[in-house]
């Protein structure tokens, strides 16, 4: 059984461990990622995969500044698969973007989930089992205590895990959803529902992921042979969604990465505060005039990815290795945001700080206007909204500075993905992301 303390898959939170980490991986990013990155040898082995992901998921490292050198590396072709794996994260955070009512019943859902998990005492004890990994099934016991000690799981792991969760195991999927929201140290609102909602059939209405013994054996090289799985995978259902609304707009847009140095800065207000969330922790790239930035304000939320009461009582809201990488995140973000910004006065608000302590350091801190990176749809979204609300009490806005990567991309996540696939040459194109 992994145990925390022996964590033998480490996400040091730091911008520099992001670059030391794409810089070791460059020299596979090519033909030996697409041909291993379905293998998963276990939490102790070389990797196969780049575990780059909590990284990009927020913004210690851009995406651009990933693609750029894998591209320049290897090519368009041989880059392919591994471009291709870091534009589902852009495609899925697009589509929820322009579609937020799966966000809106998931919550509602996870609500009564957990409301049954207190009426059945059945389906609690499955829960429980599941959770702890103890329903006899060796790889999904293994991959529930990898989740808990390690904060990761391979892609692959996941549907398997996600499959087991749904049709063998008969456990509503938002309470999985849940657990990763709370235990992955990459977890963001739009790839973890939108993942989960495909493999149970409702994000491509009737396809759904059954998991099976013999596909679990040979990616994981023998290491498991699951027994008791579910034969079929009948799709769950839901009623339609509406269709896809416009992308909302933003108020600021940063210099594009492709652009030269020397491109104006931004400057909404003389006395700007910068407000950093954990969606976005690269603060010295959204562009802003240092001259007038005159405060900085950080803060994490991680009893938000606890959502709807969810855990159950007793549980901690966030997984150890989460909440470490979270915590850690935001000082580096915000001593790099201090080194960038050196006429700013920079303070941490309080894990899960309310809007009014927004309010307050605006107060104190003399501002005309707070700039925040744009937040996607999620719970650090409807934060800032709480957050705007309660500014414009005072007369100051709140002002999202949406990157031109998501603005690029995001429209076009009307589909699917093959259809978003098509877009992707273009999107890169107008990033520079070129072969060498």
């Amino acid at each position: 059984m992994l145990d925390v303390a022996d964590n033998p898959v480490v996400f040091p939170p730091t911008r520099a461990a992001a670059i030391d980490r794409l810089r070791a991986f460059l020299p596979r990013a090519g033909e030996a990622y697409a041909a291993g990155r379905n293998h998963d040898h276990g939490p102790g082995a070389a990797a196969t995969v780049s575990r780059l992901s909590p990284y990009v998921r927020h913004r210690l490292i851009l995406e651009e500044e990933v693609l750029r050198p894998a591209v320049g590396r290897h090519g368009p072709r041989l880059s392919a698969r591994f471009v291709g794996e870091v534009m589902w994260r852009t495609y899925w955070k697009g589509w929820l973007e322009l579609r937020p009512e799966p966000w809106r019943r998931y919550e509602v859902d996870l609500t009564k989930a957990v409301e049954a998990l207190d009426a059945d005492l059945a389906l609690s004890d499955r829960y429980a089992a599941a959770v702890a990994g103890q329903t006899g099934i060796d790889a999904f016991d293994a991959f529930a205590a990898e989740l808990a000690a390690t904060g990761s799981l391979h892609n692959h792991a996941r549907m398997w895990f996600a499959s087991i969760w749904i049709f063998t195991l008969k456990l509503p999927w938002v309470l999985g959803a849940d657990l990763f929201l709370r235990h992955l140290v990459d977890a963001d609102p739009a790839s973890n529902t939108l993942s989960w909602r495909w493999v149970a059939g409702l994000q491509t209405p009737g396809k759904t992921y059954l998991a099976t013994a013999e596909n679990i054996a040979a990616f994981t090289g023998g290491r498991f042979c699951p027994t008791g799985l579910a034969a079929m995978a009948e799709a769950l259902e839901e009623a339609p969604l509406p269709p896809p609304r416009g992308l909302p707009p933003a108020d600021l847009t940063p210099p594009d990465l492709s652009e030269t140095a020397g491109a104006p800065r931004l400057r909404p207000a003389d006395a700007v505060g910068l407000l950093v969330t954990e969606e976005d922790l690269a603060p010295e790239s959204l562009g802003l005039d240092p001259a007038a930035v005159a405060a900085v304000a950080g803060a994490v939320h991680p009893a938000a990815r606890a959502r709807a009461g969810a855990p159950r009582a007793g549980d901690p809201p966030i997984g150890a290795v989460a909440r470490a990488f979270l915590d850690g995140a935001m000082r580096d973000a915000l001593a790099r945001a201090g080194a960038a910004l050196p006429s700013a006065a920079v303070e941490r608000l309080a894990d899960d700080a309310a809007p009014e302590a927004v309010v307050a350091w605006a107060d104190r801190s003399g501002l005309e206007a707070v700039v925040t990176a744009y937040a996607p749809v999620g719970p650090v979204a409807d934060w800032l909204e709480a957050v705007e609300a309660a500014l414009a009490e005072t007369g100051i806005p709140l002002l999202r500075v949406r990157r031109a990567w998501d603005t690029r991309a995001h429209r076009h996540a009307t589909k699917g993905y093959f259809a978003f696939r098509e877009t992707i040459p273009r999107l890169l194109e107008q990033a520079g992301i070129r072969p060498a």
